[in-house]
């Protein structure tokens, strides 16, 4: 019997083939998807255990679980001296030592300023983590290797000099504590003790070192340095930093605010052990470790890794491979469906030689396992050739270097689910595809060996799938309507579960979706081709072929309606994803702009007015304007203290030309100052007394104290002869409070008072600010080159970030539109299957309908005629899917978007037109292509030989 199936799939290859694709599709981006995963475990591990360099061994603390509170704060409190270094570089056996300790300064020549994150150098190049690509690594004092990139951007080459400076150095100079210490606990990456990384590094750079000549480390100019090298970091051991430059000793110790390299806190040392010999090796392990402080230990390179790779397993990888893996089953799912049509008609148009083998002496048994073996063997020979392409579209992926962008080096790594589980859900999909067809073989009798042939499956949808639908629709509704109204219920300020319980809310929505979705596919049989019958009428007045094109969608329902179930499914969710995403940043969009009253901020300590006037120019900044600030703390009606910054600008007419906000009747003079209404920090009114007194932090007040001696103002503060307090430096005025939000949302209020205060020296400028309107579509430029341009304006300062709606907006739809294209990208591929299943569906109706076709050429229709027919066919299956699924994704996005951005501001509910018809034109012209080669069969064959085969 199974020499018999084998036969009869060689004489149907050719109807097998579109459901062979539809599987090949599905298989090949599963198993892309493990590759991949595979590929992301492999980088991260390589890029985790990259900051060895060479070490072969690692003293890191041990990860046994019973470790105390106080073992952990033993652990993370120990310093370079504690590891006795210089009794294990002396031990036998060992090459070399390096403790890591690192962190993050300024780089500075002339008025060039760059960040750059530091670490420890070492005797022996081969145990950096990074390459050094020209000249050598830093080995006497006051020397450093820099990254090329920061050489590059300030244009300095092995031999110059350089400037560097930190937070921790300019600290430990104003405040005389040469022991604070604020790197990254010893770790150039905090890594864990199971070689993880975590890229938290806390020591931040620091802005505005000058050039020093002599080489003293002060508070202000920093460290000159020479530098004696670049360096490279092909293995990404520090991509989240953009690279890695490397100190000598005594100049680390400066930028971390320490004068004793010995004393710089450590939990890590990477060894260089000759392990030429295991027993050796093991020797120089046991020796190394008496020298150890407790809870330390020496772990092998391998044991990390193989500690990396586990940790991994269950870490963001694998929640990757899973997301994308969904993908996959999706796309099988339709699959089944396209499957599932092509293995119908087979068992239709083998009635005949069905029942001839029962004649023969077949029983149903064999008939249904007949079936099932031609279903495995398909799904089999396309998994495999699936399983190839996965293989090789990845293994492009990894040569073309395409993801050297984010960091990471991948190469393709083959494991056993790469295999087996694409293969196996392949082979089951297609055999559970299959199974209704093979009941239908079943059913076949002896005497229908002599009936004519009908293809044309008329069986009615069962009552059971109608009522199962019904339910499943009834409840999706009314768990969607619970969410909506629960929603309201906490906008309108009542109680309700969205409160307290949100995320079970929200679940619900979803809950409620996806029954209604999978209600409404169950039930396709039933609407689907009730609908088309409708469209399909209006069409048919359109001439002979839209006529005939109706009457063939009409002869069997089933398939239609499993068709554009197939198809549906894609649209939805493409429409789903467009809608959702148009709807957040339209949403987000309004939301910031009630939120902030002015388009674009600049601040910074090292902001100059060349580079205001420079921004000034920018296409797409209407007006800007340039001003001294000062961070200060006050204290509200109720005593609370603010953190406020001053900002001092020439009248009220000025801020007028950049906030967005009702100023009139409102003036700025000598003697008061405008306050916002509300807290940009907790969105609560600010009650104010009849005067506010703004008060220098204590750190700007010890500063201004060496100024001078102490003298006393008009609102009877101590200042010296510059305008600054000898002890706190005050200024006390009448607030005048404007509805205005968020100028910058560092602070809980940004108060305006006039520029006289700063020229006088009442306040002693810490910073300036420029605030910008934005106008990029009357200038014709896009947000976000506008928000670009002003970027590199500033990039010469170190200190100046830009910030506000623009930023917000630019960054949040670069981040949205990047989601919608990867998703969308995904659901393609259930798209793209769902097309193949329209082509297939027309070349099984081209089959069905060989005399039918025979018969309309011999009484004068064109072959022009019957290809048309067959197009309109595939524009009806294609277009009245994708429309049905455009408006069901557009109300899933909107009540997405209701039940999730909402709660941020006024919802947006958008219809996508652009998105929504480029999903339409593309199923359209897919479906006009999917009909050619049907319709080539169709009128290749000659009338006469069609009407003898049929």
């Amino acid at each position: 019997m199974f020499s018999i199936t084998l036969k009869l799939m060689k004489k149907s290859a050719r109807m097998l083939i579109p459901a062979g694709i539809a599987i090949l599709i599905g298989t090949a981006f599963i198993a892309a998807t493990f590759l991949f995963g595979n590929a992301m475990n492999d980088a991260l591990a390589a890029q985790n255990t990259a900051q060895l360099g060479g070490a072969n061994y690692v003293i890191s603390p041990d990860s046994g679980k019973d470790l105390t509170d106080k073992d952990q704060d033993y652990i993370y409190t120990r310093t370079v001296n504690d590891f006795q270094l210089d009794r294990i570089r002396a031990t036998e056996g060992v090459k070399d030592a390096r403790a890591s300790y690192a962190g993050s300064v300024t780089v500075t020549r002339g008025n060039k300023h760059a960040s750059s994150y530091v670490i420890t150098t070492a005797a022996k190049r081969t145990l950096l983590p990074v390459t050094i690509t020209q000249g050598d690594q830093p080995a006497d004092s006051n020397e450093i290797a820099l990254t090329k990139s920061v050489a590059d951007q300030l244009g300095v080459k092995v031999g110059d000099r350089v400037t560097v400076n930190s937070q921790a150095a300019q600290y430990a100079g104003k405040t005389g504590d040469s022991a604070g210490n604020t790197g990254d606990a010893g770790d150039e990456s905090a890594q864990n003790a199971d070689g993880t990384s975590s890229h938290d590094g806390d020591s931040d750079a620091a802005s505005g070192a000058s050039v020093s000549s002599d080489g003293t480390n002060t508070a202000d100019s920093g460290m000159t340095v020479r530098v004696v090298g670049l360096t490279d970091d092909p293995n990404g051991a520090y991509a989240y930093y953009g690279g890695a430059s490397v100190l000598s000793d005594n100049v680390i110790t400066a930028m971390a605010g320490s004068n004793d390299f010995g004393n710089l806190p450590v939990y890590l040392v990477y060894l260089d052990i000759d392990d030429a010999s295991d027993t050796a090796a093991a020797s120089t392990v046991k020796q190394v470790s008496t020298l150890l402080p407790k809870h330390f230990s020496v772990q092998s390179r391998a044991a990390l890794v193989e500690e990396s790779v586990k940790s991994m397993s269950s870490g963001e990888t694998s929640i990757t491979t899973i997301f994308l893996l969904s993908f996959g089953i999706l796309a099988m799912l339709v699959a089944a469906l396209v499957i599932a049509n092509t293995f119908q008609v087979l068992v239709a148009q083998r009635r005949r030689t069905l029942a001839l083998l029962r004649t023969i002496g077949a029983n149903k048994s064999q008939l249904y396992v007949s079936v099932l073996f031609e279903a495995g063997v398909l799904g089999l020979i396309a998994s495999a050739l699936g399983v190839g392409l996965g293989i090789g579209l990845m293994a492009a992926l990894c040569q073309s270097g395409l993801m050297k962008a984010t960091g990471m080096t991948m190469r393709l790594v083959l494991s056993g689910p790469v295999f087996t589980v694409p293969m196996a859900f392949g082979i089951i999909m297609t055999v559970i595809a299959s199974l209704g067809s093979a009941r239908s073989a079943t059913a076949v009798t002896p005497l229908e060996a002599l009936r004519p042939i009908e293809l044309t499956d008329t069986r009615r949808a069962g009552v059971v799938r109608a009522v199962i639908s019904v339910l499943l629709i009834v409840a999706g509704v009314a768990l969607c309507a619970f969410s909506v109204w629960q929603m309201s219920e906490n906008i309108a300020g009542r109680d309700s579960m969205a409160d307290k319980q949100y995320p079970l809310v929200l679940l619900a929505a979803i809950i409620g979706c996806a029954l209604i979705f999978l209600g409404l596919v169950l039930s396709a049989t039933f609407w689907l081709p009730v609908l088309m019958r409708g469209v399909g009428a209006m069409v048919a007045l359109a001439g002979p072929s839209a006529k005939v094109a109706h009457a063939n969608i009409q002869k069997n329902p089933r398939r239609v309606a499993a068709t554009g179930a197939a198809l549906l499914i894609g649209v939805t969710l493409v429409s789903t994803i467009a809608t959702g995403a148009a709807s957040a940043k339209q949403t987000m969009n309004e939301a910031l702009t009630t939120r902030y009253s002015v388009d674009m901020i600049a601040a910074g300590t090292d902001m100059t007015g060349k580079q205001a006037n420079e921004a000034a120019k920018v296409k797409g900044v209407q007006r800007g304007i340039y001003a001294p600030t000062r961070m200060m703390t006050m204290k509200d009606a109720d005593g609370k203290s603010l953190s406020v910054l001053v900002v001092g600008v020439d009248g009220v007419d000025a801020l007028r030309k950049v906030v967005r906000s009702d100023l009139s009747g409102v003036t700025i003079d000598g003697d008061s100052v405008l306050m916002p209404k509300y807290s940009a920090a907790t969105g609560k009114d600010i009650p104010l007394d009849k005067s506010v007194t703004f008060t220098a932090g204590a750190a700007e007040a010890q500063a201004d104290a060496a100024n001078g001696p102490s003298g006393n103002d008009a609102n009877g503060s101590a200042e010296n002869g510059n305008g600054q307090s000898g002890g706190t430096q005050t200024l006390t005025l009448k607030p005048r409070k404007v509805d205005y939000r968020r100028i910058a949302s560092n602070y809980a209020a940004v108060a305006f008072v006039d520029a006289s205060h700063f020229t006088n020296g009442g306040i002693k400028a810490d910073g300036h600010i420029m605030l910008m309107r934005i106008d990029a579509e009357g200038a014709g430029v896009a947000l976000n080159d506008v928000f670009t341009n002003v970027q590199n304006v500033f990039s010469a300062s170190a200190g100046v970030t830009v910030t506000g709606p623009v930023a917000e907006r630019t960054q949040w739809e670069t981040m949205i539109n990047g989601m919608m294209a990867l998703l969308v990208g995904l659901i393609a591929v259930a798209v793209l299957i769902a097309l193949v299943g329209v082509a297939n569906t027309l070349s099984l109706s081209v089959i069905e309908r060989t005399r039918e076709s025979a018969t309309l050429r011999a009484i004068g229709m064109t072959r022009g005629q019957l290809r048309r027919s067959l197009a309109v066919e595939a524009l009806l299956l294609s277009l009245v899917s994708g429309v049905v699924g455009v408006v069901l994704g557009t109300l899933f996005g909107w009540l997405g978007s209701y039940m999730v951005f909402s709660l941020y501001g006024d919802t947006v509910f958008p219809f996508e037109w652009a998105t929504n018809g480029v999903v339409l034109g593309v199923a359209a012209l897919a479906a006009l292509l999917a009909s050619v080669a049907p319709a080539r069969r169709a009128v290749k064959t000659p009338p006469v030989e069609a009407l003898a085969e049929a």
